[in-house]
């Protein structure tokens, strides 16, 4: 089990166990602070009541080091580890937790009282699924560990499948295994012994508190935090906001470049990429690396604007241009790489350039974060467009006018209303965006309208006709009633999008390499500070992330930066109808999709043929579809070579 995770630690591996009681603990470690003995895991505390098994980093564990020496602890190497053992003794389990700024998934047996306790950080950037199965209860950073037990039980859940082709992703606390679940961010779950052995029938995974059984409780809940920050909004001036988010930024970076290996940079050139890069370097006495990728498409090429940027901040730079084949070359290795469908398209770069980093580096800052936290997609600004003009009419008309758009009408009238509706998120032809608008007109309320523009095969049964009832991906978080729809968009991308899609694909993507990927816009004192800005501070008119853009532009000219939001998109539709049209149509064929028993072939069938055609684009609906079929023949390979 440890083995099949051997690329997430490459450097040393150790293992821990009680046989008496049926505990077995293993790590595989991956090098970055205290790289001498004294850091190997599982590691016991110093009065050996706590063992740990622990993924990611506690960037402030110097400071913790000294308040805990303070109260008389001793350490005997440099590692965070050992800081969070004595953290633990001295506070307890949850209010040391609460003390870490960091990223982390961990496991921790507590020896004297003879309970387990897991956790994740509070934004969801190490993952750590778990669950009961096999006659016990098991758990790993990555499903390949729990799938390597030779007693593990894979019978797939249909409804996670059903997710999977809606959402590109399987939102926590779901996996595609029954009974293994993600755990929630930013909570603990407590297992005492005698429940190891079998599931509580009270038990829920939500993070929500029940009756009997173990649970997650949350020790920073972002959807609670929402209401009192809102209520507390910043009451400053934007100079006064600016200043603040300039400190928080510059010490979020500085505490994540703590390393005793190389640090490096992704580089896009966008704003938050170039934000991190410049205040990495104003604290590096020598220049820094940094990487990104470029395409020959220049619709879809970054790697432009990265030079400029890296030009000015006199940064290392390496560009690497990827192909069609480049793209072919990694396919095969997605489905291993993330153990369960998942279909952002551009983990195919995402690794890629982890890939050129890792030669270089073993930790590498990124700017994931920025467009949840300060409003940077472009679908909040359509949605807030497409409110505005036709969210004051009530349901049943807008209901009726979805319906008309699907009927016979006059060219002059059903132009009118694509035009009321259109933006560019929604790029295509006539008869794609009368579609579009047809259906964004049947949405009840604003919260539907924002969890179907975040949905693909929107109903779910065109693709799955036989799935279970279909869950939502956005159950996790209680009512919290926001104030605006900006927040109430970012709130469920913080709870969803982000932790369940955009880490995902950069945690795998950089772990497969063996490459450490840091996150300073998800310090939790940054993503407090943004909950309280008031929207108008991220979002005014065209303009997203403004006060970001303010900051990065007393470190880079805005002449630099000043661009159209491109995305790490990759030109996939155009490949779909040419490189990769061979592929697809493999797994997109009758008898693979019948054999797999998840999807409808004639609905398949005919969005392909619609997107070879070029009537409608169905490029991220049919990706969906290719990775959760990908993901099957994978698994089919590993079962027959068993």
């Amino acid at each position: 089990m440890t083995t099949a995770l051997r690329h997430r630690g490459p450097d040393d591996y150790g293992y821990w166990s009680d046989d008496e009681l049926g505990i077995f603990f293993g790590h595989r470690r991956l090098s970055i602070l205290d790289l001498s003995p004294a850091g190997r895991q599982p590691m016991l505390s110093a009065y050996a009541r706590y063992v740990i098994t622990f993924n990611g980093e506690i960037y402030n564990y110097k400071a913790l080091a000294r308040e805990l020496q303070g109260r008389g602890h001793i350490f005997k190497g440099r590692s965070d580890t050992e800081v969070m053992l004595a953290a633990f003794e001295e506070w307890g389990v949850r209010a040391a937790v609460e003390r870490f700024n960091g990223m982390f998934a961990f496991a921790l047996w507590d020896r004297r009282e003879r309970d387990l306790y897991l956790a994740r950080d509070r934004m969801g950037e190490k993952p750590l699924y778990y669950g009961w199965n096999s006659g016990g209860f098991l758990f790993a950073s990555e499903l390949k560990a729990l799938t390597a037990n030779p007693q593990f039980a894979t019978t797939i859940n249909h409804s996670a499948a059903a997710l999977a082709a809606r959402y590109s992703y399987i939102p926590t606390p779901w996996s595609i295994y029954e009974d293994i679940y993600k755990l929630v961010p930013g909570t603990i779950l407590k297992v005492p012994l005698t429940g190891l052995l079998k599931k509580s029938d009270f038990f829920s995974p939500l993070g929500k508190i029940s009756p009997e059984g173990p649970h997650p409780r949350y020790f920073w809940n972002p959807p609670g935090l929402f209401t009192p920050h809102i209520t507390t909004r910043f009451n400053g001036s934007e100079g006064d906001a600016l200043n603040e988010l300039d400190l928080l930024m510059q010490d979020a970076v500085n505490i994540r470049m703590i390393s005793d290996v190389p640090v490096g940079a992704f580089l896009s050139g966008g704003v938050d990429s170039s934000l991190i890069t410049a205040l990495m370097q104003r604290k590096s006495a020598k220049p820094i690396k940094t990487f990104s990728i470029g395409f020959e498409d220049s619709a879809y090429n970054e790697a432009v604007y990265a030079e400029r940027v890296a030009r000015h901040l006199g940064t290392e730079h390496q560009n690497l241009y990827i192909s069609p084949k480049d793209m072919l070359d990694v396919i095969p290795s997605l489905p291993g790489m993330y153990d369960e469908p998942f279909a952002d398209s551009s983990q195919i770069p995402t690794y890629l350039v982890s890939k050129l980093c890792s030669e270089s580096v073993t930790v590498a800052l990124s700017g994931d974060g920025g467009d949840e936290l300060f409003a940077g997609y472009d679908r909040y600004r359509w949605a807030l467009h497409f409110w505005s003009r036709v969210g004051r009419f009530p349901y049943p008309i807008r209901n009726f006018t979805s319906r008309l758009l699907g009927s016979p009408l006059s060219q002059k009238t059903s132009q009118g209303i694509v035009h009321l509706l259109s933006h560019s998120r929604y790029k295509g032809n006539y008869l794609q965006k009368l579609a579009t608008a047809s259906r964004v007109l049947r949405f009840r309320d604003r919260r539907a309208l924002y969890e179907g523009l975040m949905s693909y095969w929107s109903d779910g049964a065109p693709a799955t006709p036989h799935h279970p009832t279909l869950p939502t991906a956005f159950k996790t978080h209680p009512a919290n009633h926001p104030q605006s729809f900006l927040d109430e968009m970012m709130a469920i991308d913080l709870q969803s999008y982000l932790p369940d899609d955009i880490l995902v694909k950069i945690d795998r993507a950089s772990m497969a390499v063996s490459l450490e990927a840091r996150t300073p816009f998800l310090d939790h004192r940054v993503a407090e500070f943004a909950l309280r800005l008031p929207p108008s501070f991220k979002l005014k008119g065209s303009s997203g992330k403004r006060i970001l853009r303010q900051l990065l532009s007393r470190y880079v000219p805005e002449s630099l930066t000043n661009r159209p939001k491109m995305g790490f998109s990759i030109p996939l539709g155009r490949w779909l109808r040419s490189d990769l049209r061979p592929w697809a149509e493999e797994l997109l064929s009758r008898k693979a999709l019948l054999s797999g028993g998840y999807f409808n072939p004639p609905v398949i069938e005919k969005a392909w043929k619609e997107h070879l055609a070029g009537t409608h684009n169905w490029e991220h609906h049919l990706w969906n579809i290719l990775m959760f079929q990908a993901w099957q023949q994978h698994g089919r390979s590993i079962s027959a070579a068993a």
